[in-house]
């Protein structure tokens, strides 16, 4: 584990991240965005055993406010843009900062988000993203399953399961699940922005996803013409969870 120092959006940040998979800066990276949850520690073997397999080298890091990164202050609530931001400021601020240029990213859920918008505002930056169970706008089906996430922290030991990934399980969670539940979140889309991507992309979800449809991956086809999908059976939110071989092949098809 390293630590990277950085300032974007006007804020000084501490980023956890890690290498993993070959060495040799003559490969083509690949950068891992978690999701709502997530951390580096999260990922456990996946991102290594991918890029091992791909012949790539990974960067794996945890967003501001989750896993060692610096926490989420208490009184400080993210807006609907939370992701943009994210996109726009903090993945740029550390791409610099380690001098990775054209990347692939790998996003899962909000991290899938957050690659398609990267994408989109920077569309000759990287080699070509891959997103898994991304979201383009909000349904009523993530709406609930984000609710049934805040009753399990709530009630449930999931504070205690998420501690020994986050220096700080509130600030990652309540992050993340408040901007969510928010009235003014259900109007979010990236459905537009996301036309203006030029670069490779291949969007997986699964067939099973308790998140959102498969409106999410198809209209993304819909918007960009270069992209292609792949619908996983018995998968749900986390194929590369559920079906690690499954997209791990995929994506060295899709690489190379």
């Amino acid at each position: 584990m390293a630590f990277a120092s950085l300032t974007a959006g006007g804020k000084a940040l501490r980023i956890e991240y890690e290498w993993v998979g070959p060495a040799g800066d003559d490969l083509p990276v690949m950068v891992f965005l978690h999701e709502g949850l997530g951390s580096v520690a999260m990922w456990r073997d996946f991102p290594a055993r991918l890029c091992e397999a791909a012949g790539l080298r990974g960067l794996v890091y945890s967003r501001p406010g989750y896993g060692r990164s610096t926490p989420r202050p208490p009184d400080e609530k993210w807006g609907p843009d939370f992701m943009h931001r994210q996109a726009r400021e903090v993945l740029p601020a550390l791409l610099q900062e380690l001098g990775v240029q054209r990347p692939w990213l790998f996003g899962h859920s909000d991290g899938g988000s957050i690659a398609l918008l990267h994408a989109a505002a920077l569309p000759h930056a990287l080699r070509g993203a891959i997103v898994l169970a991304p979201h383009i706008l909000v349904e009523d089906i993530s709406v609930a399953s984000i609710r049934k996430a805040r009753d399990a922290y709530l009630q449930t030991d999931l504070k205690q399961r998420l501690d020994r990934y986050h220096d700080d399980a509130d600030s990652a969670f309540f992050g993340w699940n408040d901007v969510w539940l928010s009235p003014e979140f259900r109007a979010w889309s990236i459905e537009e922005e996301i036309r203006a991507i030029r670069c490779p992309l291949l969007a997986m979800q699964g067939l099973d996803d308790e998140y959102g449809t498969l409106e999410q991956v198809r209209g993304i086809a819909r918007r960009v013409p270069q992209a292609q999908l792949l619908e996983i059976p018995r998968c749900g939110h986390s194929p590369h969870k559920d079906q690690a071989e499954v997209v791990i092949a995929a994506v060295k098809d899709f690489v190379r």
